[in-house]
């Protein structure tokens, strides 16, 4: 029932979003198609660029059309021996529109060796975005899709398959995505469509992946001037008829105005979709107060680790834990929560209702209706979202030779680390630091000191495990020096762990001097008298007695000389005694081993002397007994 009410509830959102926006535009991206060879057919021609694959912005791809004898709707793998051209050009595989997915037909082409996809539509209509389906109906690995695809109008697909059915030769085309990007100005703007939910599937991964993966150049590109980066969040809102149902209150912030699904499409467990709301707030603030100190790039480094460090799968997805993260990158809490607002208050919340007007598309660029969705100077990307492709098309957005040295090199380093250690873990007293710099930007990950490894979340604390690791910060565990005495936690006997040692208690990382005497641990004599010292106790009796630790007893210094006589004879007669018995002890098990030994050899060869007694020639005059 819950999962029917949450259905509704998001199918109510999306009604509304609809009613809002009844001038919404969808825009097609398209590409240049030019027919190289034969004459007859020579002229440019538009194409939709599809929304997977990975096209080449910036580029061309000069190739011969093939259009295939068996199977001509691509929904089948092709058999046979590769696609191969005459003049081994790279081969363009023409398929019909129809009978699958748009998806599995360039995988089907691209498995068969074609360096790209053009379908012919089945009817005569403007041409359309071919998608990919969700994750869940497609039998095949998406991300595995890395040739470009295009959907051509039913008339020119008609004219590519009359040519190559009357001509002996090739047709050459010539697919042309350098207008595809504009380039208006020196710097290139593009946005980032997104969402703080990391439990959405297929999706949700990959968008985490990309970021991860494209951070470096991403904040490279913004530190040099080169680039401009804002990120969206995607919201919807409940209509005031249902704003005070349930399905409004935990789906919803402000009254029903800012709303996301459920995570779980469960309103009875988990997260609900107004966490989800609050976070992407946060996140847009993070990046705007960010940008008010002339840093925007920190909201790559505070999404990635906040991926990390509050994971929804984890159970750590809350204001705690994006609290610490935001502490750590240096930012200011107070201007961030300031302008996050009263998220409970019965009114409009500024950032995010910007964030409503400008998902409706304006210029060259559509609606946003999905998520991830990536906008390069004003028009949508298409294709998979991968850090080299995305970054060619980014490249592709400024004029030719203006272009950044990142473009050139994309695997060029950053130096994150030097700002706030990178947000990670970091031991003055070693000199060591969990922060490490690559070209997809900075991790946080614990090192390796004096060949002990230390282990940990890099971003709160490291420990040493493993032998040697008590010499590594005493590894992590509580040690104090006082009166020329030092007391450790830290056994070198024990791999992992702290355990205070004799004499304190506590859990290992702090430890307190126990009272021995208070507590009537040691000195229960009635002639004893305890006093407490750090780390242990000392124990006195009374009079001339002296004091035995292991019997927690007194006896007498002065005692006649026939008493320690008798004393002396008592502890020699008990020695002796022991000494007796351990003698008689080794012989007994001596002589118990030598006649069980003779018992085993008895019945596998006879002794010397029955040998010999069988053996001997029988005397004169004896006669051999009868049996």
């Amino acid at each position: 029932m819950a999962s029917l009410w949450g259905q509704l509830g998001v199918l109510m959102m999306l009604l509304a979003a609809a009613v809002s926006s009844a001038s919404a535009r969808f825009i097609v991206e398209k590409e240049s198609i030019s027919v190289v060879s034969p004459v007859s057919l020579r002229g440019r021609h538009d194409a939709a660029i599809a929304n997977f694959g990975v096209p080449d912005y910036g580029g061309t791809l000069t190739g011969v059309v093939v259009y295939p004898e068996k199977g001509r709707d691509g929904c089948s793998a092709f058999d046979g021996e590769p696609f191969k051209s005459k003049s081994r050009r790279p081969v363009i595989l023409l398929v019909d529109r129809g009978g699958c997915y748009f998806a599995l037909k360039a995988y089907n082409g691209q498995q068969a060796g074609a360096a790209a996809i053009i379908v012919a539509d089945s009817i005569n209509e403007p041409l359309i975005t071919m998608d990919a389906p969700e994750e869940e109906f497609a039998d095949f690995d998406l991300t595995k899709i890395n040739i470009p695809s295009a959907l051509i109008t039913q008339s020119f697909g008609k004219d590519l398959k009359e040519v190559l059915k009357d001509a002996g030769g090739e047709v050459v085309v010539k697919m042309d995505w350098r207008e595809s990007m504009p380039n208006p100005d020196k710097r290139v703007e593009y946005q980032l469509w997104t969402n703080s939910n990391d439990e959405c599937g297929g999706r949700c991964d990959e968008q985490m992946e990309f970021i991860k993966n494209f951070k470096g150049n991403a904040q490279l590109l913004e530190r040099g001037g080169f680039t401009r980066f804002t990120p969206h969040y995607l919201t919807w809102f409940c209509p005031e008829l249902f704003r005070h149902s349930q399905q409004c209150r935990v789906q919803c912030i402000n009254s029903g105005r800012y709303c996301a699904p459920d995570p779980e499409r469960n309103f009875n467990k988990g997260y609900n979709g107004k966490d989800v709301v609050v976070e992407n707030l946060r996140q847009l603030c993070v990046h705007q107060v960010a940008n008010e100190t002339g840093q925007p790039w920190i909201w790559w480094d505070f999404v990635t680790d906040y991926h990390v460090r509050c994971s929804m799968r984890e159970e750590k997805y809350s204001k705690k834990c994006a609290e610490q993260v935001v502490e750590s990158l240096g930012l200011s809490l107070d201007k961030i929560l300031k302008c996050m607002g009263d998220t409970e208050a019965d009114a409009e919340n500024d950032v995010l209702r910007k964030q409503q007007e400008l998902r409706i598309g304006h210029g060259s660029r559509g609606d946003i209706s999905i998520l991830p969705t990536l906008v390069i100077n004003n028009v949508q990307y298409r294709g998979k979202l991968e850090r080299t492709a995305v970054l060619k098309a980014i490249c592709a957005g400024f004029k030719e030779s203006t272009e950044p040295i990142v473009c050139l090199n994309p695997d060029i380093e950053t130096n994150q680390c030097l700002r706030s250690n990178g947000g990670c873990w970091k031991d003055s007293k070693l000199n060591v630091t969990a922060c490490k710099d690559t070209f997809r930007g900075r991790i946080c990950e614990c090192p390796a000191v004096n060949n002990v490894q230390l282990v940990g979340d890099g971003y709160n604390f490291c420990t040493a495990v493993g032998p040697g690791r008590c010499e590594i910060n005493n590894g992590g565990c509580w040690s104090e020096t006082k009166d020329g005495q030092t007391f450790s936690a830290c056994q070198d006997s024990e791999l992992i762990g702290c355990r205070c040692p004799d004499g304190f208690h506590g859990d290992g990382h702090q430890c307190e001097d126990i009272n021995e005497c208070k507590d009537k641990i040691a000195c229960q004599c009635p002639e004893c008298s305890c006093k407490n010292k750090w780390g242990g106790y000392d124990c006195n009796c009374k009079g001339n007695l002296l004091y035995i630790k292991s019997q927690d007893t007194c006896i007498s210094k002065n005692l006649s000389t026939f008493g320690w006589f008798m004393i002396v004879f008592a502890l020699a007669c008990v020695v002796c005694a022991a000494v007796a018995a351990y003698l008689f002890y080794k012989y007994r098990l001596r002589s118990y081993m030598d006649s069980e030994i003779m018992a085993v050899m008895s019945q596998y060869m006879p002794l010397d002397n029955q040998l010999n007694k069988e053996t001997q020639p029988l005397r004169e005059g004896t006669s051999a007994p009868a049996f």
